[in-house]
Parts: C-alpha cells; sequence; structure tokens
C-alpha cells in the first residue's frame, strides 16, 4: 500500500483500464532508486569507501544543512509557492544565534530558539506581503534575498561572529567510536525528526489537505470555504523557521555566523525539493521525496570529489538532474490533462 501526497491510499497506482499505471509508480517510487542507483554507482568508483560509516556519516552532516530547509520548502511548493530568501534566512539565522550566544550572552538553548524565530520572522514577513498585497512570490522573495542578506551583514558588521559552544558545535561533528551505537550525529537526528512532524502535519491535520487544495486550485479552495490567506501566511512562516534551525546547523559545523554563508543554498534547497518529485507547479510534493532529493545531491558531490573531479563537474551532473526532475514532471502532467 502506498499513500499519495494527497494522502489517498492505493494498493497500486492503476490506469482507467485497470492496468498498473507505471509511470504513477516511478513517480512514487523515483526519487529513492535514483538515490540508489546513484550511491552504488560512486561506491563502486570509489573501491566501496562510500559504504564506510565515516562517509555515510559525512553525507548525513552535509546533507542537514540543506535537508531541514528543504522541508518547510516542501510546503511552500505544495502551495504553489516559491522563496528564494531561503538562503539568506538561513545565513540571518546562524548570525542571530552566534550574536545572542557571543554578544549577548544567553544561555545555548535560547540562542537557537531566537534563531530559529528570527528565520520565522523572516518567513512571515515573506507571507504578509504575498497575502495582503498580492505581490507574487518570485518578486517578494527575490526582494527578500538582499534585504535579508544585507540585514545580516549590518548585525554582524560584515565579519563572522566565531562561536565557541561545544553542544552547539556538537549538532554537526562526527561520533566519536564510543558514540556509534547513535547511528547519526545529533544534526541527523534533528532533520529526521522535524521531516517526521511536517510528515504528519501534512498527512493528518486539516492544515495539510488546505496547503494541497491552495496548491492544486487557489479559487476553488478559496470556494470551499478555505482561509487561503491565513494558511498561505503560515507556510511562508513554517518554512522560516525551518530555515533558522538550518541556520542553526550551519553555526554548529562553521563555528561561526557568517553573513555571507549559504551563498546560493536557495537553489540547492529548491533542487532537492523538485529531485524529490515536487511540482513546481503546486498541488504536489513529499517531505520524504525532498530529504531524498538533498541526499542525492550531496552524495553526487561526495563521489565526485571523492573521485577528484573538478567541481564544475558536480554542477552538470546536478543540473542536468534537475532538468531531468522538472522534464518528468511537466510530461506526467500532460498525460493526467
Amino acid at each position: 500500500m502506498i499513500q499519495t501526497p494527497s494522502g489517498d491510499r492505493l494498493l497500486a497506482p492503476k490506469t482507467p483500464e485497470g492496468g498498473v499505471d507505471w509511470l504513477r509508480w516511478l513517480n512514487l517510487l523515483g526519487p529513492i532508486l535514483v538515490l540508489l542507483a546513484v550511491y552504488l554507482f560512486f561506491a563502486a568508483l570509489t573501491d566501496w569507501t562510500m559504504i564506510r560509516f565515516a562517509a555515510i556519516e559525512s553525507i548525513i552532516i552535509q546533507t542537514v544543512i540543506v535537508g531541514t530547509a528543504a522541508v518547510g520548502m516542501t510546503v511552500v511548493i505544495i502551495s504553489g509557492g516559491i522563496d528564494l530568501s531561503v538562503g539568506s534566512m538561513i545565513a540571518i539565522s546562524s548570525v542571530v544565534g552566534a550574536f545572542m550566544l557571543e554578544i549577548v550572552g544567553v544561555p545555548p538553548l535560547l540562542a537557537v530558539l531566537l534563531a530559529v524565530c528570527g528565520g520565522a520572522a523572516c518567513g512571515l514577513v515573506n507571507g504578509t506581503i504575498i497575502t495582503r498585497i498580492k505581490m507574487v512570490p518570485f518578486i517578494v522573495t527575490l526582494g527578500m534575498l538582499l534585504v535579508v542578506r544585507g540585514a545580516a551583514k549590518g548585525l554582524a558588521r560584515s565579519a563572522p561572529i566565531n562561536i565557541d559552544n561545544e553542544w552547539i558545535a556538537s549538532f554537526a561533528r562526527t561520533l566519536v567510536p564510543e558514540e556509534r551505537w547513535k547511528l547519526l550525529p545529533p544534526g541527523g537526528w534533528v532533520m529526521i525528526l522535524l521531516a517526521v512532524g511536517f510528515w504528519a502535519l501534512l498527512r493528518y491535520s486539516r492544515f495539510g489537505r488546505h496547503v494541497f487544495a491552495i496548491g492544486s486550485n487557489e479559487q476553488t479552495a478559496r470556494l470551499c470555504g478555505v482561509a487561503v490567506e491565513r494558511v498561505k501566511t503560515l507556510v511562508y512562516a513554517l518554512s522560516g523557521a525551518c530555515a533558522g534551525l538550518s541556520g542553526v546547523m550551519l553555526l554548529s559545523r562553521q563555528r561561526q555566523g557568517d553573513p555571507t554563508g549559504a551563498m546560493g543554498y536557495e537553489l540547492d534547497v529548491i533542487a532537492a525539493v523538485v529531485i524529490g518529485g515536487g511540482s513546481l507547479s503546486g498541488g504536489e510534493g513529499s517531505i520524504v521525496g525532498s530529504i531524498v532529493g538533498a541526499l542525492i545531491m550531496t552524495v553526487i558531490r561526495t563521489g565526485c570529489n571523492l573521485q577528484g573531479l573538478q567541481p564544475w563537474i558536480t554542477q552538470v551532473v546536478t543540473g542536468a538532474i534537475i532538468v531531468v526532475a522538472v522534464a518528468f514532471d511537466r510530461l506526467r502532467h500532460r498525460r493526467t490533462t
């Protein structure tokens, strides 16, 4: 039994004639199959170095930042929106966390909460402008990309703020041998728990059904009584909060709040959602698929690095996968219309 993004359960995808719809099967399981194929391909090229615990741990640590932000971006894309400011929100959240920890001197947990709230506040501004002024999300978030990045530089005085706190740094550090029983670094578990929470939110809550409804047909959702403006505003705020948590992961990994950090991450985050089966037309997307999409990009980068390939080759391969994913999405929509 499989579950579609809208929450329907099917024994097997069927065509109108009653046969198995292999295209729909491929859409549901494709991202996982691609991940396995890419992982095994690079593992074989590297004499199976990538199947070692240290290599898997490194892949997880590198995926956490993009994967955490991709969870929130999935909800935005399902609703039919887009957020180009997510990279800047990750940067300013890391700066806010470092600033509150080192300059103001608040406890580490409070600094983390304030960093997440900082991202949520940016997302709330995005959602409010989009819904109240009726502006296109692309333009609003493109402008916010510059506004938030500039604010991060102003807060940090255009210089990284270094931190010296082992608890925050532990989220993105490798496990020592006696900690191997944890299986994953703390940041990996944070990403998984966040993904499970958002999956449950989309699957079982009225809010989740409204998000899919708005992305599928906003006018119909409005006629059915969905509070479209309120839902969309909350969607962007939740995405901002995920970006804020991603900023904490960046702060943990770099041990500094860098206002120039996460440059270009908005493309990686959106790409993870698209590779994972999300439709830029709205109404479709999967939390699990987005995490898998983020893992695919990390595996490609890791495999290319272990092979000693030039960075441009990694970019070409990743870009080609994104184009194929979008082309597949267009083909699928053409078959169903």
